[in-house]
């Protein structure tokens, strides 16, 4: 038996380049759990990591929010690490697989991902997509081809993705 309905367009992907020690990124949220109360599965929210250097910790973040992503739960993640910065600042790479444990998850995989760097090339591919698209700083935003830069100010942010992501929708057909 053939089904003959048509395929559902695929939604539009907003890529977020974040970094899990920055305080701008942490602001962004707001912004991105409205978006997600919005859109739904009607826009597809991909974390993108840009670790900066300044922050010793980030590399490591982003390669635990790999693993997160993984188990089921990158979004919740990324939320519980930036809203604690300052405790990855202090406590490094333990906080990350304490954070693991606090949201059920398999924290000795966590350390050992951590370890074996099982998630390296995919923060490096991630860092180098970013340098080449032009993202200095976090969080940036590409939807719809076009990058909107949230390190300098959130403000009208949430708007502009709103707009893009509307009339990338409309064109689906899904508006």
């Amino acid at each position: 038996m053939s089904d003959s309905s048509p395929a559902r367009p695929a939604a539009p992907v907003l890529d977020v380049w974040c970094e899990l020690q920055c305080a701008d990124c942490r602001t962004a949220l707001d912004d991105l759990r409205a978006l997600r109360a919005r859109y739904g599965d009607r826009l597809e929210l991909r974390l993108r990591h840009f670790p900066l250097e300044k922050h010793k910790h980030s590399f490591a973040a982003a390669q635990a929010a790999e693993e997160a992503l993984e188990q089921g739960q990158g979004w919740p993640y990324v939320e519980a690490v930036l809203g604690r910065a300052e405790e990855l600042d202090r406590k490094g790479e333990p906080f990350l697989v304490e954070v693991a444990r606090e949201l059920c998850l398999d924290a000795e995989e966590f350390d050992t991902a951590l370890i074996d760097g099982r998630h390296i090339l995919i923060v490096d591919a991630d860092q180098a997509e970013g340098k080449a698209i032009g993202v200095t700083g976090t969080p940036t935003y590409v939807i719809g081809g076009e990058r909107l830069d949230g390190g300098k100010s959130q403000e009208g942010l949430r708007e502009r993705i709103e707009e893009i992501a509307d009339r990338l929708l409309a064109e689906a057909g899904q508006g």
